[in-house]
């Protein structure tokens, strides 16, 4: 996850950079302090921008540098477990895949590949499924769920594609197109006259209906003048 992070600290200007602007100096040194950093709680630090509220310098006696407390911003990278990430793959190995997820590089374990048994094919460079016969490649792009970081002594992202909606894209277009079989042309065609043709029936029917009770409507109406007419000469 990208996150700016608003950062107030002291930042140390060395004496090899003193003949530049002031904000120069100070921003320039923001940058060697920080850029590239990996931290435990920062994350990946980018890079550094809008660097503001300088305040007054203060000496180090023997330090040959003058520290200036001042706020900066920090655009930083910091993965979370359980976070679904798009990368490419960027290196086959027998123990799984290593994927470029923006700044860091995580690693698909072998297990985690997919559900199926999984092994190196060293003469083409791939991870191929037994069972499934997929395989994965160099430069392949896919989807994978981040389930463990650690920032021990360096980055280290642990991904899985075994679970649903996860794996290379193209497994999963394949996946789609199969749930989603493509219909032709005179497929579609026969679908649409059928179709057709059970709303003209369904037409046919209504409209029978409405002469049906046309014509019984007809029928009863003689019938309730004659029973009117045989009430009248009775009276």
């Amino acid at each position: 996850m990208y996150k700016v992070l608003e950062v107030e600290d002291d930042v140390k200007v060395p004496a090899s950079k003193m003949g530049l602007e002031l904000t120069d100096a100070i921003e320039k040194s923001v940058q060697d302090q920080y850029e590239g950093v990996v931290n435990p709680e920062l994350g990946v630090v980018l890079a550094v921008e809008d660097v503001s509220d300088v305040g007054d310098g203060r000496m180090v006696p023997g330090e040959g540098a003058v520290y200036y407390p001042a706020k900066f911003n920090l655009l930083t990278y910091m993965p979370q477990e359980h976070e679904v990430i798009v990368g490419e793959i960027v290196d086959i190995t027998e123990f799984g895949a290593f994927v470029r997820m923006g700044p860091l590089d995580g690693l698909v374990h072998i297990s985690q590949v997919m559900n199926d048994y999984v092994s190196l094919d060293k003469k083409n460079g791939v991870l191929a499924g037994k069972e499934s016969k997929r395989v994965l490649k160099k430069g392949d792009v896919v989807r994978a769920r981040i389930i463990s970081v650690s920032f021990a002594k360096e980055a280290k992202i642990g991904l899985t594609m075994r679970q649903p909606q996860l794996g290379a894209i193209h497994w999963l277009e394949g996946l789609k197109e199969r749930k989603e079989p493509k219909i032709s042309a005179q497929d579609a065609e026969t679908s649409n006259a059928e179709r057709l043709k059970k709303e003209a029936k369904k037409e046919d029917g209504e409209e029978a209906a409405k002469e049906v009770k046309t014509a019984e409507a007809a029928t009863e109406a003689p019938v309730e003048t004659e029973q009117a007419a045989a009430t009248e000469e009775a009276k």
